[in-house]
């Protein structure tokens, strides 16, 4: 942890901005670097173009990958793009535009010239495909059909130096790794051969081109929001809303919720500056746009908190630079995302949406918290716990089958009121309305909801720490099998399960996760640092949660040896 840890940055900790979009366009990557390469995590890639690992040449090379690709999938319809407001965005969607332009691809751009969220992109490209799918088969459309896909420039959450560069295909949500693992090795193959073979045209051909449209992404999202909260409730209760878009691209959006639907909404903090300067640090002490972190959060959770007298607002929210995430913030403080996924569940689900189909499942990821078991158990729902990674949820939201996915990380969505898809990306903007509306509906606010939830299944400790790990170590954590674990116990507990495969959908984890009566843990390797993830929860005391951690830690070294 670092001293400065939820103080405001210092001038010392900002970037230069001309510096960092100077390096963009000024160095280039060797593609016989790994460090350098087109790699795809589970949001895209990331880099910093100081690094050699976000520059000119990379977009160019992903974007003629991502051309390739749509045309081989018959992806033939317009391709909807956005960007957040970081500083490697606006040059990084400039350069993909210039790149489509030149191949003829129709293009949506932001009417407004202007920042666009993630679930608005997402919210996007299924509006335009919904009539376009094939029956019986959401997300899948013949050739010639004009389905839609999308890109989204942005690192999300990453300290401002960083870049970041997503693809959407026509359903809506994170590409898959059988496409990012496509795009990824196509693209390192264009760097290594020379970007000077691709396409494009200047920058003012590619703005005029018949081929780029303007489409308006602000009002298609906002007016679209009725039809999936009930925002006449929030408006009628005269729920006092704080809304903290940290510098982000929800900044507009935010007041055009308020205006659109008459809310007591008060954007907290409209600024918009590529160097974050007016934020609290995060643990590590970098600047950080994480809206579940208590000390990027500092801020507003002073605001709410720290007073003499009441809280400004009855409940504020943060989101992320690119508004896939959300943070809660109530009189009690920052919830911690899994006991509001587990508020916004036990809501939702017990009669707040009497449109959504019987049988709908609530989706979860394998780190999440075990609450949210137990919240289903209580609900007499099916849960489908799947592997890290909002992309296994996309085919139970389009079909309906999944009312609900939420990851631990903050990112989540759900259905309309009708049961039909809403976004198949993270939403941090209907999150973070969500928690007004269980405000406004109930009387109460999540964090009583949450209380109540502790009373009946029970309180758990929640952590997430790293382990030392090499490349080599690494791999093979990636590989185990149950079998490789011989440990019966866990800190002083029968072990119940040994997961390597997701429950839900059979899919390989990466990793490892081993389960007790009262607690578990989950371990994963990290894709860029020499150290493996250990989540972890125990609903006996803080203190088991430290057993479980260091247990952890012996079961998987055993394994690995």
């Amino acid at each position: 942890m670092d001293a400065r840890a939820g103080t405001p940055a210092q001038p010392s900790d900002l970037i230069d901005v001309d510096r960092v979009v100077g390096a963009y366009y000024d160095l280039t990557p060797d593609p016989g670097d790994p460090g350098q390469k087109v790699v795809f995590g589970t949001s895209g890639h990331r880099g910093s173009s100081l690094d050699h690992a976000f520059n000119e040449a990379h977009i160019v090379a992903i974007t003629a990958a991502i051309i390739e690709y749509r045309r081989g999938q018959g992806t033939d319809g317009p391709l909807f793009i956005g960007r957040d407001t970081h500083a490697l965005s606006q040059p990084a969607w400039q350069t993909a535009l210039e790149v489509l332009a030149a191949a003829g691809v129709d293009v949506m751009v932001d009417a407004r010239d202007s920042w666009t969220p993630t679930p608005a992109v997402s919210q996007s490209i299924l509006l335009h495909n919904q009539t376009r799918f094939a029956a019986g088969t959401p997300g899948v459309g013949a050739p010639g059909s004009g389905l839609a896909d999308g890109i989204v420039v942005t690192p999300s959450h990453n300290p401002p130096r960083d870049g970041g560069f997503k693809y959407n295909p026509p359903h809506g949500g994170p590409a898959d790794s059988d496409a990012t693992g496509w795009i990824a090795d196509r693209a390192n193959e264009i760097l290594r051969t020379g970007v000077g073979q691709v396409e494009r045209v200047q920058l003012d051909q590619a703005l005029a081109a018949e081929t780029t449209h303007r489409h308006d992404f602000l009002s298609t999202y906002v007016d679209d929001l009725a039809n999936v909260l009930d925002l006449e409730a929030i408006r009628t209760s005269g729920v006092r809303i704080g809304a903290d878009p940290l510098g982000g691209a929800s900044v507009e959006y935010w007041g055009a919720i308020a205006e659109r639907y008459d809310l007591d909404l008060t954007v907290v903090n409209p600024q918009v500056d590529p160097r974050w300067a007016f934020m609290t640090l995060d643990w590590d002490g970098k600047i950080r746009m994480d809206c579940s972190s208590p000390y990027a959060m500092a801020s507003l959770v002073q605001r709410m908190t720290g007073g003499d007298g009441p809280a400004p607002f009855d409940v504020a929210t943060g989101n992320d630079a690119d508004s896939d995430r959300h943070g809660i913030v109530t009189a009690d403080g920052l919830m911690n995302p899994n006991h509001f996924l587990a508020v916004a569940i036990e809501y939702l689900y017990g009669g707040a949406r009497p449109g959504w189909p019987a049988d709908a499942a609530i989706g979860k990821t394998l780190v999440s918290s075990a609450l949210i078991d137990r919240v289903a158990v209580g609900l007499d729902r099916r849960f489908v716990e799947v592997p890290v990674g909002f992309k296994w949820f996309v085919p139970g939201l389009l079909s309906g089958e999944v009312g609900f996915g939420g990851e631990e990380s903050a990112g989540a969505s759900f259905l309309r009121k009708d049961g039909r898809v809403w976004s198949t990306d993270k939403d941090g903007l209907l999150l973070a309305l969500l928690a007004s509306e269980i405000l406004a509906t109930t009387g109460r606010s999540p964090s009583e909801h949450h209380a109540d939830l502790v009373e009946r299944y029970g309180q758990s400790w929640y952590a997430r720490v790293d382990a030392a790990a090499s490349r080599e170590e690494k791999a093979r954590l990636g590989a185990l099998s149950p079998s490789d674990v011989s440990s019966t116990t866990l800190a002083g507990q029968d072990i119940t399960a040994k997961l390597t495969e997701a429950p839900g959908n059979g899919a390989k984890v990466g990793g490892l996760k081993v389960t007790t009566a009262d607690a578990w843990f989950a371990a994963r390797p990290s894709g860029t640092e020499d150290v493996y993830k250990i989540y972890a929860e125990s609903f006996v005391s803080a203190e088991h949660l430290t057993e479980v951690q260091d247990a952890a830690r012996a079961l998987v070294g055993e394994a690995l040896a």
